[in-house]
């Protein structure tokens, strides 16, 4: 099982985005520019909407928008495990949607997340990409597959976070 040491993510973290991207490349950079660029724009918007509108849902039994950035959260840290990756020290996947509830402290675990998961793609081989792996429901997948559901479920939740916001007047920032 591959292990991302705590040393060794705090290294690769430390260093500039430019030179662990240099580092990446074919499907895994398409991956990670995909990636990039969606939860680039969830940390704008969640750093856009006020804190007061954090708990805001549009229905009773839907995700507020806390719940959906930090839902996001546990996403990049829990995926990887399906491939080997261990999550981050400390991390909990039980109830983490309600782990935080401070503006900043979202703000902080989503970018946290982000970098961590960053780092995972970044570090997957191109010879790994076809391996076969049990997915959700113990269906198979291979991890080419699972970089793809990543893809999709980041920029499915943008989307669910745009709606939220201009529901609420909110212009996201990148629209301005």
């Amino acid at each position: 099982m591959k292990r991302v040491g705590i040393f060794l993510l705090i290294f690769i973290v430390s260093q500039s985005a430019l030179s662990q991207d240099a580092d990446i490349s074919g499907y895994q950079a398409e991956v990670l520019a995909v990636f990039d660029s969606a939860s680039d724009r969830i940390v704008q918007l969640a750093e856009a909407v006020p804190e007061e509108l954090y708990a805001w849902r549009p229905a009773e039994g839907v995700r507020s928008f806390r719940e959906v950035f930090l839902h996001l959260a546990n996403g990049n840290y829990m995926y990887p495990g399906f491939i080997g990756y261990d999550p981050p020290e400390g991390f909990e996947r039980g109830m983490f949607d309600q782990s935080v509830t401070d503006k900043d402290e979202v703000i902080k675990v989503l970018q946290e997340s982000i970098e961590y998961h960053r780092v995972f793609i970044g570090s997957i081989s191109n010879d790994e990409l076809e391996n076969t792996i049990r997915w959700f429901g113990g269906r198979e997948t291979t991890v080419r597959g699972v970089l793809l559901f990543i893809t999709r479920h980041t920029g499915e939740h943008l989307g669910q976070l745009i709606a939220y916001a201009r529901m609420n007047d909110i212009v996201p920032p990148w629209s301005r």
